[in-house]
């Protein structure tokens, strides 16, 4: 009986040729004393396994990496299941600094370091990129380098709605190596760089987060008076100016409509859907025209000047609520989903509108809304009966013109943080090209070239 042929053996040269990215493949030059390897040459790859899910406890047990467990490129192991399952295999534990990798879903390519000492076990569809040889390559320059692929690792996926990476994907890409020293020294510049960039991300963050914060600040005082102590005092008026009411008395909530008896059907008048109110700056971005034969009936009618307030979850919590504009031919509609508030003539439209987009209206609403989860509402009767400290419509406008005034301002210190948050991330990603092209002024070319370094260790 014939024996099958013993396999080839490669010489080193043949294997690192084996390695080494043809020139005419290379993506971008770099310097003389780099190389360019696929990165299947410097790392290896562990896709995670497949644990039975009726194994899964909340808090018992082995930790479980998911992809939902990968966040701002880190782990975070506080929201993570637990497995009973002891008969794994030690290729599926992740190790204090691995680095995992999302390989399918809308995040594929997110990734993050592990930073924990505690045995954990890798998940089926999260990748473990390990470091072959730290005389070779840096964990540090890997770690970046793989940050810095994302968006090309999303883009390579295939799977369309749902997309998925393969290890072999990710192992063939071509990737820059420089000598060791100089990985280190890329490694510090961008530490150093991103340290200062950090600093100023989380002074914007802070700024951020703050927003929703300070504007409750600012419209306590509104309602409180404390806004317009100035404006009383130069008025010769006090807080005593200021009258007890419940809403229904100054203000009709969901009006009768108007009667359409003996208009045209094919009258245009103006429809809102929930989809048109900003939830951001509580304006109407996308109105809609409508015949009226296809609207009078089954939909909220309402008239300008009209304060709208949505009245279903998550719409209402959110802040969907505006003034009405200009309608066409006087007439507008919109869902039924909308508490219609028709101001008399003791109430500014403009202060009720700040008071229902006020995070305190909108947390008592909250508190009181019923009905079947996803389909819970805000009670006619809440809306009805809302008390009110009411100051006089003159104390009102002034009201206004100070909130509108105020608002702005911290609507455009929270439009520069996101541009800032922007900003930053733009120069991450600017940092991470120039230094994998080896633009940081780091490089030593006379350092013995990474293809020696390569070729003593393939």
């Amino acid at each position: 009986m014939a024996r099958g042929k013993k396999k080839e053996t490669l010489t080193p040269e043949e294997r690192l040729q084996a390695a080494l990215i043809p020139e005419s493949e290379q993506p971008y030059k770099v310097p003389e004393n780099w190389c360019w390897v696929k990165f299947g040459t410097v790392c290896k790859f562990e896709n995670g396994y497949a644990f039975k899910s009726e194994r899964f406890t909340k808090n018992q047990g082995i930790p479980v990496v998911r992809i939902s467990n990968i966040v701002d490129n880190s782990i975070a192991l506080d929201d993570c299941v637990y497995t009973t399952e002891i008969d794994i295999d030690s290729k599926y534990i992740i190790h204090n600094g691995d680095l995992l990798i999302a390989m399918s879903g809308a995040t594929t390519g997110k990734n993050g370091i592990y930073d924990s000492d505690k045995i954990a076990y890798l998940n089926q569809r999260v990748g473990n990129i390990k470091v072959i040889d730290q005389t070779v390559l840096d964990p540090f320059f890997r770690n970046f380098y793989i940050s810095s692929a994302e968006q090309q690792i999303l883009n390579s996926a295939y799977g369309g709605a749902q997309p998925n990476i393969s290890s072999s994907k990710i192992c063939d890409m071509s990737f820059p190596l420089p000598p060791l020293p100089e990985q280190q020294r890329i490694v510090d510049r961008i530490e150093s760089r991103f340290a200062k960039l950090d600093e100023a991300k989380q002074k914007a963050q802070d700024a951020l987060d703050s927003f929703e914060t300070r504007k409750a600040a600012i419209l306590h005082k509104a309602f409180t008076g404390e806004l317009t102590a100035q404006w009383r005092k130069e008025h010769g008026i006090g807080m005593e100016s200021w009258e007890k009411a419940i809403l229904k008395n100054v203000c009709k909530v969901n009006p009768k409509k108007i009667d359409t008896n003996g208009l045209p059907d094919n009258l245009e008048v103006s429809f809102f859907p929930m989809a048109s109110l900003s939830e951001i700056n509580g304006e109407i971005t996308e109105p809609q025209t409508r015949l009226l034969k296809d609207v009078k009936m089954g939909f909220t009618n309402f008239s300008e000047g009209d304060v709208v307030f949505a009245k279903i979850t998550p719409c209402m919590e959110n802040g969907k609520s505006a003034i009405i504009g200009e309608l066409i031919n006087d007439i507008g509609y919109g869902t039924t989903e909308f508490y219609v508030l028709r101001c008399g003539e003791k109430l500014y439209n403009r202060y009720l509108y700040h008071m229902v987009r006020d995070i305190t209206f909108r947390n008592k609403a909250k508190s009181v809304m019923a009905g079947a989860v996803g389909q819970q509402r805000v009670p006619k009767s809440f809306m009805e009966n809302y008390p009110l400290n009411l100051p006089s419509v003159p104390e009102q406008t002034e009201i206004v013109r100070i909130l509108d005034d105020l608002l702005a301002k911290e609507q455009q210190a929270k439009e520069t943080a996101e541009g800032v948050l922007e900003q930053i991330d733009l120069i991450k990603k600017a940092i991470l090209a120039r230094a994998f092209r080896g633009e940081l002024g780091t490089n030593d070319p006379s350092e013995e070239s990474a293809l020696e370094l390569l070729y003593a260790n393939v």
